[in-house]
């Protein structure tokens, strides 16, 4: 079963009777993190697209790009992958980064636990949350969920054992919050209009 019927594609029954009966002294089940993240993501206020090829994350770049009257002008991303994806497929792309316009990267890993995207310098560079646009676009793909900040932490220290990332970040702040809401990763960065297109890989 995919991602999005996992998520999507239970059938909900309302038996009062039988929540009655369960112990107030079982433990509570746990939510795959993939819903979980689902759920945390869109309560911070993210916009989920699920796609299962890459044609259908091609028409869903399309749409958001139309929708925001950005579909006639380059889009900007300092990510190699992005940018090879946008062009293979008839979009040009640039590295200048202004204030007007929409800007796509890939990232690091998705986190369950807070519905956060971690991204570094390979999709940033040296630029910071609030010197990019509005408007960002997260390109991922179901295989980049984990857990928790630590452990997209660990998986990033593993992947780039000699050559470690910098400029780590956690993306959350999709709407307001309150300082005590914010973690180490996230002071600094400001609210973002953010589209998350994610592809199933598993």
């Amino acid at each position: 079963m995919n991602f999005f019927n996992k998520i999507f594609g239970k059938v909900i029954h309302n038996d009062a009777s039988k929540k009655e009966e369960a112990s107030i002294y079982m433990p509570k089940e746990k939510i795959p993190i993939d819903e979980l993240f689902t759920i945390n993501f869109k309560k911070n206020g993210g916009k989920f697209l699920y796609c299962e090829t890459n044609e259908e994350a091609l028409v869903m770049l399309g749409r958001i790009l139309k929708e925001n009257n950005w579909d006639q002008s380059p889009i900007i991303t300092l990510d190699k992958s992005m940018s090879d994806f946008c062009e293979k497929n008839g979009y040009s792309t640039t590295e200048k980064v202004s204030e007007n316009g929409v800007f796509f990267t890939s990232c690091e890993h998705l986190i369950a636990q807070n519905g956060s995207i971690l991204v570094n310098d390979l999709q940033f560079k040296e630029y910071k949350l609030h010197q990019l646009p509005e408007l960002i676009i997260v390109f991922s793909k179901t295989s980049q969920l984990l857990e928790s900040i630590q452990d997209g932490l660990k998986q990033i220290k593993k992947n780039y054992t000699h050559n470690i990332p910098g400029n780590i970040t956690a993306i959350k702040n999709f709407k307001k919050e309150n300082e005590s809401q914010k973690d180490f990763l996230s002071y600094g960065s400001s609210n973002k209009d953010i589209y998350l297109i994610l592809l199933e890989n598993l």
